[in-house]
């Protein structure tokens, strides 16, 4: 019979495995739902999907523990198995993603085999408890300590395991938690370790660290993989994947993978994003820029000399410096915002705007895509409201709306929501809007909404000498819309409704999926 010091100890053993394995669990999950984000598009749908997938494996799991017949075994060569594949998840789709292109499947099946794994850990720990006669720790317990576990994982992720780790170390690191829950497990039960456990526990552990040793290098060979050119600079911030590469003086920026700009041909997106809004407007003393940390439409705002002060918001104060400090990257934007009338503030668009009660002369927005609901929620009629009241009464406010070829519906969902937002200036109408597409090789056609609370067309527009695509000739062009592109009717994109997020998805998906 066990002494009741040693049950004592196995007991406290027990419970703080079962915090370690609590915090290792939902990391896989969290990574999980992070690469799928990253390389499957719209993280609202597939954090769902993630979270609804794991929680059903983990039911599943909780049931087949019943049929584990020796508990300490079955809950060590879960901890060995989660090790391996919770450790390797990570590289292994990332490597499958560059090589093959192919990343749902394998990512859906690591995710139920972890899940499975996860359930049957808190059935089998609360055995062995029972069958060391630690009577005094009840399943309650258990489960608080499990519960305790999931917090910590789900504060030390965004804080502490994406700036510092990356996706792929994560994944080998957690692996390695695991690993040592089992090792230690064997070390304080040895009188039930078996030979076959300890020799695949020993390869296991020997592998996931070397594959953490080698993680940098297993970093540099997927991203040779995805990107063709030479990369300058990789890195996860805690809001988004950070890429720069560079093919002789051609420089591109990725953002979870997605192309940004591209330094041959950004000046065909950035001219005509700033300059009609720019030209059209009786004043420019005063302008906001929401987005495009990379400096690009800051630098094309500078052209005009009567421009008083830019004040440059962005969400990911990591690309703002890169983009200030870096001297292959600022030079891109001319050192525009090292510029002394340019104020830089990181913060989320909206909450900058409820909190800001400047008015504006232009107002440039250049946010991400609509692919998902948190961003979504910047293309809404209740944001452009609230934009507007940000507007001189002659103001001239533009976005960048997608493309009206790839994402037809999208683009024009986004037009009409725009011009049906509340009109400060004349109660009871909307804005007068004036859509255009630009061609960027990079992307494609590419999109933009003109809008003000007085008539927009008919303004005479006068554009700054120098620049490189722009002129009066290519601004009327981009006004006409062919047959493929001609409006299609959409009704305004709510806080309630988000419909612009399937349109965006559904046109996008039907070119390329």
């Amino acid at each position: 019979m066990t002494p009741a010091p040693a049950v004592q100890a196995r007991a406290v053993w027990l419970l703080a495995a079962t915090f370690l394995v609590a915090v290792a669990g939902l990391i896989y999950e969290l990574i999980a739902a992070t690469l799928s984000s990253y390389l499957l598009g719209d993280s609202v749908r597939q954090f769902s999907l993630v979270i609804g997938i794991f929680l059903s494996a983990m039911g599943v799991g909780a049931w087949l523990s019943r049929f584990v017949t020796h508990a300490f075994s079955g809950f060590v060569w879960a901890q060995i198995l989660l090790g391996i594949v919770g450790g390797f998840m990570a590289p292994v789709l990332f490597l499958n993603y560059a090589w093959i292109g192919q990343v749902a499947l394998p990512l859906y099946a690591a995710l139920v085999a972890i899940g499975i794994l996860s359930g049957m850990e808190l059935p089998l720990i609360a055995r062995v408890l029972e069958e060391i006669g630690a009577l005094k720790f009840r399943f309650e317990n258990v489960l608080s300590v499990d519960y305790v576990g999931a917090l910590v994982a789900s504060l030390a992720f965004p804080l502490l395991v994406i700036p510092h780790f990356g996706l792929m170390s994560a994944s080998l690191a957690f692996g390695a938690l695991n690993l040592a829950v089992a090792g230690l497990s064997l070390l304080v039960f040895r009188e039930l370790a078996t030979g076959r456990q300890v020799t695949v526990w020993t390869l296991a552990m020997l592998a996931t660290v070397a594959g953490l040793w080698q993680s940098e290098r297993l970093v540099s060979i997927t991203e040779a993989e995805l990107f063709d050119d030479d990369i300058v600079l990789s890195e996860n911030t805690p809001y988004q994947q950070v890429t720069v590469t560079r093919y002789r003086d051609r420089v591109r920026l990725f953002l979870d993978h997605s192309i940004q700009f591209d330094s041959l041909d950004e000046h065909r997106y950035h001219e005509p994003l700033v300059h009609p809004a720019m030209a059209l407007a009786p004043r420019r003393a005063q302008v906001l820029v929401l987005g495009g940390g990379d400096g690009m439409a800051v630098r094309e705002v500078l052209r005009y000399p009567d421009v008083h002060n830019v004040t440059l918001v962005d969400l990911d104060p990591r690309v703002i410096e890169l983009f200030r400090d870096h001297p292959a990257l600022s030079s891109l934007n001319d050192f525009a915002l090292r510029d002394p009338r340019v104020t830089i503030l990181s913060n989320d668009a909206w909450k900058f705007l409820e909190q800001d009660h400047k008015i504006y002369d232009v107002i440039i927005v250049d946010l991400p895509d609509p692919k998902s609901i948190s961003l979504s929620r910047l293309y809404t009629r209740q944001f452009y409201s609230i934009l507007v009241e940000r507007l001189s009464a002659q103001g001239m406010l533009v976005t960048q709306a997608g493309s009206p070829f790839f994402a037809r519906q999208a683009f024009w969902f986004v037009v009409g929501t725009i011009e049906s937002s509340r009109n400060p200036q004349q109660p009871g109408q909307g804005l007068s809007v004036l859509p255009y597409h630009s061609y960027v090789p990079s992307f494609g056609e590419w999109g933009f909404v003109l809008a003000s609370p007085e008539p927009v067309s008919g303004r005479k527009i006068l554009l700054p000498a120098g620049l490189r695509y722009l002129d009066e000739d290519v601004w009327r062009a981009t006004q006409v819309f062919g047959a493929d592109t001609a409006r299609i009717a959409a009704d305004p994109n709510t806080l309630q409704s988000h419909a612009l997020v399937g349109y965006y998805l559904d046109g996008w998906d039907f070119w390329f999926r």
